[in-house]
Order: structure tokens, then sequence, then C-alpha cells
């Protein structure tokens, strides 16, 4: 019957057109993506701190991989570094002080677009001059820089958030000038003439920093001139798109991490005679507290778990995502993995930075919970101090009532949690 045809075709239309609303319509996942931000922008900033005093020798003129040596390496390379400008001491510490700050303002989500570029440039231009520093966790910073300047990563639990609730701007358009953000797109804007003009940046490079610059002029004009127009409806569908897609990248990331991480260890010897544990945790330079590392390793059953049971968590969580209780045992059991790595091994900021990209998995009911406890933790706090907190101050993502500034998400909302 021609009716039953019309009936049978539309379905698969529909679906369709509800996927493309989908991702074009809102940008999936705001809490995930603001744990994310926060977990890498903390790692990375207590990992500065913690190598202020050798700050010259990690990535400066003090050390063991010179200024010509980098220089050569990123010519031959292409990778990005602003250390690599000039060899002027006062520069590097420029550059140092400008990664703390970014890290600050990223992890509170202060002007979150700018601070996620300025991010970014910090760890590349720190990591890309001194390419032997780091214990693997600094390839995850790496990447996830990179990833969170194409993500809307302050939607919640910012700074951000709560001036556009004061705004009136509850749906992520302000309604009145912004003199600050308008002085940071200048300022970035004659930094970025003056690095051209002088052949700072490579094409690649140039492109991509002029495209961001260029969006945001965009975005801002039709957000102060035309906020209601077609023209920032578009630019909002873009933004979600481009949004949705780098948090696709992340989950995948974060997949074949461990899928090749554990497929990798399947084919050593020693992860399959069950043994592989046992010998980093006997390494003097990896036995933070060598007493309890002598205790564990003493049992051979327990070496022999732990070592069976990480090969086995590792290649089975890309596929556990198809199962939401399957996959929250296997995200419970990978973060105490890392955390009992950062204790047992003395590898802090490596397990920081997995347990960071781990976050992008966690149901988006738990991260409201512990959204809910820090918030009145917060409260009680100032109630102590003589300073009584309001909705507003003492939550970013939620409004004076309570109510989360973002909708919440339904179940199967997202593509990396459900």
């Amino acid at each position: 019957m021609p009716g039953e045809a019309a009936d049978g075709a539309n379905p698969p239309d529909s679906a369709f057109a509800r996927g493309v609303a989908r991702i074009t319509g809102s940008a999936l996942a705001p809490y995930q993506t603001a744990i994310v931000r926060i977990g890498f922008a903390a790692t990375w900033l207590f990992f500065l701190l913690r190598e202020l005093p050798h700050r010259h020798e990690l990535y400066g003129p003090d050390g063991p991989w010179g200024w010509n040596l980098a220089d050569r390496l990123v010519e031959s390379n292409h990778a990005f570094t602003v250390l690599l400008w000039t060899d002027s001491t006062a520069w590097f510490e420029f550059v140092y002080v400008l990664a703390i700050l970014s890290s600050v303002t990223l992890l509170i989500g202060w002007r979150s677009r700018t601070s996620s570029v300025l991010f970014m440039i910090g760890v590349l231009s720190l990591q890309n001059r001194s390419v032997f520093m780091g214990d693997g966790g600094d390839n995850v910073i790496h990447l996830m820089a990179m990833y969170l300047v194409l993500t809307r990563c302050g939607q919640v639990w910012s700074l951000d958030a709560r001036r556009l609730r004061r705004r009136g701007g509850g749906d992520g358009r302000a309604v009145q000038s912004d003199a600050v953000g308008v002085v940071l797109w200048a300022v970035f804007g004659a930094v970025m003439v003056g690095a051209t003009a002088l052949g700072g940046l490579s094409i690649g490079w140039g492109l991509f920093f002029w495209a961001l610059w260029a969006s945001q002029a965009v975005w801002r004009l039709a957000g102060r001139y035309a906020p209601h127009s077609e023209v920032r409806t578009v630019c909002d569908m873009l933004a979600n798109l481009v949004h949705n897609a780098a948090l696709l990248v992340i989950v995948v990331e974060v997949c074949l991490i461990y899928s090749t991480a554990g497929w990798y260890k399947i084919q050593g010897s020693r992860w399959q005679d069950g043994t592989a544990v046992y010998y980093p945790m006997n390494l003097d330079y990896f036995s933070p507290w060598p007493e309890l590392n002598s205790v564990l390793a003493g049992s051979g059953l327990l070496m022999l778990l732990i070592t069976y049971g990480t090969v086995a968590v590792q290649v089975a969580f890309p596929f556990a995502l198809f199962n939401r209780r399957v996959k929250n045992v296997l995200l419970a059991a990978m973060i105490t993995e890392h955390l009992s790595i950062a204790v047992l091994l003395g590898l802090p900021f490596f397990s920081m930075a997995m347990v960071a990209a781990d976050a992008v998995f966690l149901p988006t009911a738990a991260l409201l919970w512990m959204g809910a406890r820090a918030s009145g933790g917060r409260k009680r706090l100032l109630s102590r101090l003589g300073r009584p907190g309001t909705g507003a101050d003492g939550n970013a993502g939620a409004d004076d009532d309570g109510r989360s500034a973002v909708p919440r998400q339904r179940s199967g909302e997202n593509v990396s949690v459900r």
C-alpha cells in the first residue's frame, strides 16, 4: 500500500533528523566535560607548582636538553612551543608563570574559551621544549589540552556559568557587553599579529590560532548585536557540533589508550606468567613506601591477581561501554588501579591524569551527587567563617534554588555515559 510505504520510510528519516538535532542542539555531557577540565587543569597546576624550584633544569636554560637541540628537533617535527621564540630567561619565566595562571583560570572556569587556549599553549610549550621529561601522564595531558580547546567545558561548575546567570543569559547568550572578554580578544589578536609578522608560527599553527581568533570575533559580534538572530543560532549549532565531536574523540582516545595497553601487555612474558607487577614494586625508585610494597609483593597470589586483573580490565573496558553496569564496575576498578599506582609507585601526576581522563565516563547522577556534596561542604565552611553562602556562589553549576543551570541529561543522552 502507498500509505504503508510512506509510513515505513518516515521512521528512518525522523531518527536521522532527531540525531542531527541532538548533536547540534546542545553540548552533550556538560558535567563530564567540566570534571575533565577541572581534573587536567589541577593535574598540570600541581605539577608546575611541585617542579617550581626545578623549572630551569626541566624546561629552562639549565636543562640538559639545550636550547639549540630543542630548536633543531622542533624544526624537524614542527611541534609548537613559544619557548623557542627566544632563549631569554625572562621569557621562560613569563611563559612558566602564564602556564600556572592559565591552569588556575581553567580550573575555576574563568573565561574558559581563552583559558583553554592559554592552557594548551602552556602545556605544548613546556612539553615540546624538553620532550624527554615526563612519566607517561604528560602524553595524556598533551592530547587533552588540545581537545579541551574545542569543547564548551565551562557550561557548569565554572565562574562563566555563574556570570551568565547573573547577566540573565542562562541560555548561554549574554545580553550585556563584555568588556573583559573584548580586551582579552584584542590582546590575543595583537600577540597573533606580532607572532605572525616575526615568523614565530608555522603555517599550520598560524591557521589554527587565527581560526580560533576569527571564530571568537564572529561569536562576540553575533552575541552583541544579534543575540537572537539566525547567525547566532548557526554559531551555537556549530559550537555544539564541534564540542560533541571533540567529546567523542576524547572517549575514543581513552578507549585506545586502554585497549592498546592491554593488548601489548598480553604479549609480554611477565604479564603472561603473572609476575609483571612484582618487579616495579621492588624498585627503589618506585617505592615511596618500601615497607608497604614489601608486604604486598610478598604475596604471590595477590601479585598474580593484580597482574591478570589489570590486563583483563584494560582489554575489556572498551567493550563494556555497551553495558552501563559492567562499565561502571570496570571504571571503578581502573580508578582504584590508578590511585594504587599513585601511592605504591609514587606516580601521582600520571595517576591524576588518567583519573581525569576516566572521568569522561562517570555517570551524570554520580557527578551531580558529588557536586551537591561539594556545594554543601562549601556552604558549611562559609557559615562557620561567618559568611553565609548562596546557591549561586556555592555551586557554579546551580541556580539560587539549587536547580541545575543546564538541563539534566536523560538516560542514554550521552555517547560516553549512561
